[in-house]
Parts: C-alpha cells; structure tokens; sequence
C-alpha cells in the first residue's frame, strides 16, 4: 500500500491534517521549537493504493477533522506500515458515542445511563426505561452539534417523528441518554501517553457546556478522582492522546460522557496558561514514541 508521493521515507513524523487551526500552529510551532523536522499532509490531496507499498514515515499525528478521513487514513496508513496516533480502532471507537459507552462500561468506568434504539420505535421505548428528561444525541458527531434535550414523551414522539424520515438506516438509530442534573458545568481533561495533563471546568449559560458554542474555560483542579477516570477512559478507548469529557451529578460523583480522539485545546490552554504546554507535550510524547 502507497500513499501520493509527497510521503517521505521512513523514520520522519508527520502531520495529517485538512484544516489547520490554531491547535495545528501551536503543534508546528512545538515542532519548530524542539528542532524536529516533520511534514503536513493535508487529507485533502491523498490517495492510497491497495497495490504497492513504500517506505512509511514512522509517526504519523492524525489531526484530521473529518470522522470517516480520519478513521479511512488511519487504517490505510498503519497496513502500510505507519505508526498512526491516534489508532484506527481508537479513532472508530472514539467517533461513535455507543461504542464509546460501551467501551467505557466494559472497563468499568461510571456514565450517564445511556441505551440505544435501532428503530425510532424502539428508541421510544428506551426513553421511557430511562425517562424524562432525557438527551437524544447522533451517534457521529461532536461540538454538540444535533444534540437535543427531550423534556417528556411528547417531545420525544416529535423528535422521533422526524427521525423516522431522516434518509439513511444510521440516522435511525437513537442513542439516548439520561439528563444529568450538572452544577452549570462540565470538565475536559486532557490525557498524553497515559498522564493526565490537567483539567479544567467549561461553563456557559447554554445546557450544553461546548466551548464551540461560547462556553468558558476556567482552572478545575485534577484531584484523585479525575485523573483516575480520564486515565482510565484514555485506556478503555486505546486513544494515546484524549480528551475526556466529564460531568457531575446532582451528588457531586463524577461520570465520563465521551472521549475525543482529536482533542481541541485552545479554551484548556488559555484556562490553564503556563501550567502546562499541551502541543508541546504532544511533541515530546510523539518524539518518545519515534525514539523506540
């Protein structure tokens, strides 16, 4: 299997990325400050070819944005022979919520009640196990994108109604999902090569606490029982480098929501300053890996 031919030869570190934001310059510069030499792929122009194969860089940082390029350029890149962080398994597991949850519950680690209906009929009837209010979600999909709050049955019926007409048998499955009462509040921790690099609370007016939608970022101090569960959620999904999304209860546990493959970490670094450099901590981490 071969990829275009601007892939270099093997023992280089590459960025595989189609939009560059402000989380890839922080990277590029984390690279350009430690002197390590690496190149941008950008997604965009690849191809691979299931007939030949050449020499494969040997790190290969997968910032893709998009889910299914992302999990596509991951598997084709490591059957050629490429070390890819995040992993294609991790990558998938990441990007569907249910097998997250899944994931999460075989290790053990504490969530939200959450069932999936394959049928709108039968999400329905999931609904009413769980009760209300509940949360509906896609099960692809992240920025809180598409996600919407059932407050009774009736809403329910309403939503499911529509889903029923949604083209496509994966929209027509429902992941649905218990509200939880949250102090106005949720917390993402950031995890690298199994070490919690902090945490901080994202806080907003909305229900939904997503810093892409105007949600703020303040300092959350890491006790025991945060890095714990990150750690663990960081393992349960094999991502060796994740964000872990956390929420409290009513009664102050803690509960893990998701984990995010491609974590942004723009509102984490500005919460946190000089506490910590997540790019350049991701470098350092990629740099360990490309020396074994």
């Amino acid at each position: 299997m071969s990829t275009t031919p601007e892939q270099p030869g093997e023992g280089g570190i590459a960025v595989l990325a189609s939009r560059i934001g402000a989380d890839e310059k922080r990277l590029f510069d984390a690279f350009d400050r430690r002197g390590i030499p690496f190149d941008h792929l950008d997604t965009r122009g690849q191809w691979f070819s299931a007939e030949q194969r050449q020499p494969p860089r040997r790190i290969v940082l997968n910032r893709e944005i998009g889910q299914f390029r992302a999990a596509y350029a991951a598997r084709s890149l490591t059957e050629a022979g490429a070390e890819v962080v995040n992993s294609a398994d991790a990558i998938e597991v990441c990007g569907d919520k249910w097998r997250t949850t899944m994931a999460l519950q075989a290790a053990g680690i504490p969530t939200p009640r959450t069932a999936l209906g394959l049928t709108p009929k039968a999400t329905l009837a999931a609904l009413d196990s769980i009760g209300y209010p509940a949360l509906i979600k896609p099960l692809v999909g992240s920025w809180g994108r598409l996600v919407v709050r059932l407050p009774d049955r009736a809403g329910a019926e309403g939503v499911l109604e529509y889903v029923a007409a949604l083209p496509g048998p994966q929209s027509h499955l429902g992941y649905v999902q218990e509200l939880i009462d949250k102090p106005g509040r949720d917390i993402r921790a950031i995890v690298v090569g199994g070490e919690l690099l902090g945490a901080v609370y994202r806080t907003g007016e909305l229900w939904r606490t997503n810093v892409a939608l105007g949600a703020r970022t303040l300092p959350c101090e890491a006790t025991p029982e945060i890095t714990k569960l990150s750690v663990a959620a960081a393992a349960a999904v094999g991502a060796d480098i994740a964000g872990v999304d956390l929420i409290e209860d009513a009664d102050g546990r803690l509960l893990v929501l998701e984990v995010n493959h491609r974590v942004e970490f723009t509102g984490f670094q500005s919460a946190l300053g000089d506490q910590v450099d997540v790019a350049d901590r991701i470098v350092e981490h990629l740099q360990e890996r490309a020396q074994r």
